[in-house]
C-alpha cells in the first residue's frame, strides 16, 4: 500500500472512531433509529473476507487475536455478547417468572381475655400415676383383699359392700403403704437396715415385709409393751430390743441408734411413696364394686388411708362421695377442717386402749390438704357407736375388727348418713389387732349397749323352793342367766329376806361362752 493509501485509511479509521465514541444527538419526530445489530460501527470484523484487512489464522470463529474496539461494559448493559481480546464467551439468558405473592391470612381477632396469663397449676402432691405404680409394685405382695355384700343391707336400707382390709397379713391395710416405702428406698437403705420404735399397726408391717424383702427390722420396744406383742414381731423376723420404760424412752433410743449405725428410723408419715401404696385400696374398691355412689373411709391414725383412697376415688369418677369417719375423742381433722390448718395440740384424748394409733401430730401439711380438696364429708362417731359396730361384725359378717376398722359402719348404725338410703356404698374395715382379752371385754360393753344384757335384783323370802319359782319364771321369758349372785346377809334388807341379782341374755346361746 503506498502512502496516499495509508494516510487515507488512517484518516477514515480515525473518524469512525470518533463517531463511534462521540455522544449522540437525539432523533428527531418521525426519525427511525438503526437497530442495535445493524449499526456499522459495531461491525468488528470486515464486511468481505480479506477485502482490506490481512487475513490471519481462524480461531474459535474470529480473526486472529487484535484488540477490542468496544469496550465490554457497554455490551453487557444491553445482555450481548461478551468479547475480551477478541474471545467471545456466551452467556445463557433464563426467563425467570415473577415469584407469586400469597397474601397472608387477616390476623385472627384474639379476646381481650387470651392475652392474660394463665398461672399452670400447682403440681400435685400425690397423683394418680404414682398410686397406679404402687398398685403394680405390690400386687406379688399384697392380696387382693375382697369387697364382699353385706347381709346388713336390708337392716339399714342401702346396699353395703365391706371392703375387708383386716385380713391382710398383719390384719392391717396399712401394708400397703409399708410395702411400697420399703421398695422405693435406695439399694444402700435396704442393706444396712430400718428401725422402728412404736407399737402399732404400722411397726408391724415394716417387720412383716421388711423382712420378706431382706431388709433387716430393728424393733425399739419400751418394757411396759405386752409380751404377746413382742412375741408377733420376733415371728415376722425382726430383732426386737427392750429399752427404757415409756414409748418416749424407746424412740429417743432408736433415734440414737439410727444417726450411729446408719440405719434408717421409720414413723408413719405422710410421704407420697406411703400415701399412694395406701390409695390403692381405692382402686380395687373402683374395680370390684360397679355403679358405686359412696365409699366410707375411716379417719384415724395418721389419715394417709382416707387422703390417698379420696385421691384414687376422685380421679375415677369425680361423682363418688368420699366420707371420713373419725371418733369423737379426737376429732382432730374436724377441727383442723375449721380451723383451715392441721391442729397441732387438741385438748381431747382418744382411749389409748381402743385407738391405739392415734397421736396428737398425726395431720400433716400436704395430708390435710388432699382431704380437705377432696373429701366430701368428715363425721365424728362415739365409742359407743363403735363397739355396736365391731359386735355386728361379729354377729352378722362372721368377722373380727377393733374399733377403728369398725367406725366405716359405726356412722351407719348411728344414722349420721341418710342421704345414702338406696345407695350402693362401700365401707373400708381397715384393721384388726386387738388383744383378745380387750376384745371381750368390748364386746361385753357392747352387749349392754345394745340392749342384749341387763341387770336385775329381787328379794326373795327364805321358804324353801322360792329360788326355783324365780328359775322358772326366768325360762318361760327364754332369759338365759350368766352369773347369779345370793346373798343372805344385808343391813338394809329385810328380815328374813333374800336379795338375789342376776344378768339376762337374750341372744343364742353360744354367746355365754364370751
Amino acid at each position: 500500500m503506498n502512502f496516499a493509501a495509508q494516510l487515507f485509511f488512517s484518516r477514515y479509521l480515525s473518524e469512525r472512531l470518533e463517531r463511534l465514541f462521540s455522544p449522540r444527538p437525539a432523533l428527531k419526530g418521525g426519525e427511525e433509529n438503526d437497530p442495535f445489530w445493524e449499526r456499522e460501527e459495531l461491525r468488528l470484523g470486515p464486511s468481505q473476507p480479506c477485502s482490506s484487512y490481512k487475513c490471519g489464522s481462524m480461531s474459535n470463529g474470529t480473526a486472529g487475536r487484535r484488540p477490542t474496539l468496544i469496550e465490554p461494559d457497554r455490551l453487557k448493559d444491553f445482555g450481548e455478547e461478551e468479547l475480551l481480546n477478541g474471545d467471545v464467551k456466551f452467556h445463557q439468558t433464563k426467563v425467570v417468572e415473577t415469584p407469586e405473592i400469597r397474601l397472608m391470612d387477616p390476623p385472627k381477632t384474639r379476646r381481650v381475655s387470651e392475652f392474660r396469663i394463665v398461672p399452670r397449676p400447682p403440681a400435685q402432691y400425690l397423683r394418680f400415676e404414682d398410686i397406679s405404680a404402687a398398685a403394680f409394685r405390690i400386687q406379688a405382695g399384697i392380696q387382693k383383699t375382697p369387697c364382699t355384700f353385706s347381709r346388713l343391707s336390708k337392716q339399714y336400707g342401702m346396699e353395703i359392700y365391706l371392703k375387708k382390709e383386716h385380713l391382710n397379713y398383719t390384719g392391717s391395710v396399712k401394708e400397703r403403704g409399708v410395702l411400697y416405702l420399703l421398695t422405693s428406698l435406695t439399694q444402700e437403705q435396704q442393706r444396712k437396715g430400718v428401725i422402728v420404735a412404736t407399737d402399732c399397726n404400722f411397726s408391724m408391717a415394716v417387720a412383716h415385709h421388711g423382712v420378706e424383702l431382706k431388709v433387716p427390722v430393728f424393733v425399739i420396744m419400751p418394757s411396759c409393751c405386752s409380751s404377746p406383742r413382742l412375741r408377733i414381731y420376733r415371728d415376722y423376723g425382726a430383732m426386737v430390743i427392750s429399752y427404757g420404760s415409756t414409748g418416749l424412752d424407746s424412740q429417743n433410743h432408736a433415734r440414737r441408734l439410727a444417726k450411729e449405725n446408719s440405719y434408717l428410723y421409720l414413723e408413719e408419715d405422710e410421704s407420697a411413696a406411703y400415701l399412694a401404696g395406701l390409695g390403692t385400696v381405692g382402686m380395687e374398691i373402683y374395680e370390684q364394686v360397679s355403679k358405686l355412689d359412696a365409699v366410707i373411709v375411716p379417719a384415724a391414725g395418721q389419715f394417709g388411708l382416707l387422703a390417698g383412697t379420696a385421691a384414687a376415688i376422685k380421679h375415677l369418677n369425680p361423682q363418688i362421695l368420699v366420707v371420713g369417719v373419725e371418733p369423737e375423742g379426737f376429732p382432730l381433722l374436724l377441727q383442723s377442717l375449721k380451723t383451715d390448718s392441721p391442729v397441732k395440740n387438741l385438748p381431747s384424748s382418744p382411749n389409748k386402749r381402743l385407738y391405739e394409733d392415734l397421736t396428737e401430730r398425726s395431720l400433716g401439711e400436704n395430708t390435710f390438704q388432699l382431704t380437705k380438696k377432696l373429701v366430701d364429708k368428715v363425721l365424728s362417731v362415739s365409742e359407743d357407736d363403735s363397739l355396736v359396730a365391731m359386735l355386728r361384725f361379729q354377729e352378722v359378717e362372721r368377722s373380727t375388727v377393733d374399733t377403728e376398722g369398725a367406725m366405716g359402719l359405726a356412722a351407719i348404725l348411728a344414722g349420721q348418713l341418710p342421704e345414702l338410703r338406696g345407695k350402693r356404698v362401700v365401707v373400708v374395715a381397715s384393721s384388726a389387732n386387738m388383744e383378745p382379752e380387750l376384745m371381750r371385754q368390748c364386746v361385753d360393753r357392747a352387749l349392754v349397749l345394745d340392749g342384749r344384757v341387763s341387770k336385775f335384783s329381787v328379794q326373795l323370802g327364805e321358804w324353801p323352793g322360792d329360788m326355783a319359782k324365780l328359775l322358772d319364771v326366768l325360762s318361760r321369758e327364754d332369759v338365759r342367766l350368766l352369773d347369779v349372785c345370793h346373798r343372805r346377809r344385808s343391813d338394809k334388807s329385810d328380815l328374813f329376806k333374800t336379795k338375789v341379782g342376776g344378768q339376762d341374755l337374750i341372744v343364742p346361746s353360744f354367746f355365754v361362752l364370751l
